[in-house]
C-alpha cells in the first residue's frame, strides 16, 4: 500500500485530507511541525511528501532540502498563490505545488499523476484499491493478483482514465474493440458485470439509463 506522510499544521486540513488518501486506499501518517516532519521522514519511509510550506519550527523548503537526497516524491500544499513561490518550490526539484484551498479530486489526481512519474515501469494506475501495471498487463487488489480477460483489462483501463465521465455503450466499443468490433453492444454489458464481479465495483461503475456506464471516484 502507498504511504504518504502529510506535514500540515491546521488539524482540520490534515484531517480532511487524511479521509480523502483513506478513501483511496493510501496509508497516511500526520505530522505537524516541521522537527516531527524531519523525524518521521528519516526514521520512516515514505513513498510520498505532502508538504506543507509554511510550518511551524522549520519550514516545508527547508524540509525539501533536507531531504531531497532521498528522492521522495513531494507536492507543496501552501496558501502562498505567488508566482515566485511557485517557481521557488520547483525549481528546488518539488514534483508539484498545489495552493490552499482546494478540492480532494484535484488532490487526489495529482498524487495519482506524481507517483505514476516515480513508477519504475511508469505506467501504473491506481484506483482505490486496485492497481494497474499497463506493461505488464496485470491486476492487482489489494496487492492479490486479479485474472483479467484482454478485453476485460482493457475496459477497466478506459474506465480508469475517464473517471467520472459517462462513457456510451457505443464509446467503449469504437475504444476498447478498436472500431472494428460490429457485435451487439450486449457485449460492453456482459464485460461489465464480470468486471464489477471480479473487482467488486458494483457500487462505483454506475449504469446510466438508455446511455452507457460512468466510473465513480
Amino acid at each position: 500500500m502507498i504511504k504518504i506522510l502529510i506535514v500540515e499544521d491546521d488539524t482540520a486540513i490534515s484531517n480532511l485530507i487524511k479521509l480523502n488518501l483513506n478513501i483511496s486506499n493510501y496509508k497516511s501518517i500526520q505530522a505537524y511541525d516541521g522537527e516531527e516532519a524531519l523525524k518521521l521522514i528519516k526514521n520512516g519511509k515514505f513513498d510520498l511528501l505532502l508538504l506543507d510550506v509554511m510550518l511551524p519550527k522549520i519550514d516545508g523548503f527547508t524540509i525539501f532540502q533536507k531531504v531531497k537526497k532521498l528522492n521522495i516524491p513531494t507536492i507543496f500544499l501552501t496558501a502562498k498563490a505567488s508566482v515566485v513561490d511557485k517557481v521557488y518550490g520547483l525549481k528546488l526539484g518539488a514534483d508539484d505545488y498545489i495552493t490552499k484551498p482546494f478540492e480532494g479530486i484535484e488532490l487526489l489526481a495529482r498524487i495519482e499523476n506524481t507517483l505514476r512519474h516515480y513508477s519504475k515501469k511508469g505506467n501504473i494506475f491506481l484506483y482505490k484499491n486496485i492497481e494497474i501495471n499497463v506493461d505488464e498487463r496485470k491486476v492487482k487488489v489489494d496487492g492479490r493478483d486479479v485474472n483479467l480477460t484482454l478485453k476485460e483489462f482493457e475496459l477497466l483501463l478506459f474506465l480508469i482514465q475517464n473517471k467520472n465521465s459517462v462513457l456510451t455503450r457505443e464509446k467503449i466499443l469504437e475504444n476498447v474493440w478498436n472500431y472494428d468490433y460490429y457485435g451487439e453492444t450486449r457485449t460492453v454489458d456482459n464485460h461489465i458485470q464480470r468486471i464489477r464481479k471480479k473487482l467488486d465495483l458494483k457500487n462505483e461503475i454506475k449504469t446510466i439509463f438508455g446511455l452507457g456506464y460512468r466510473l465513480e471516484e
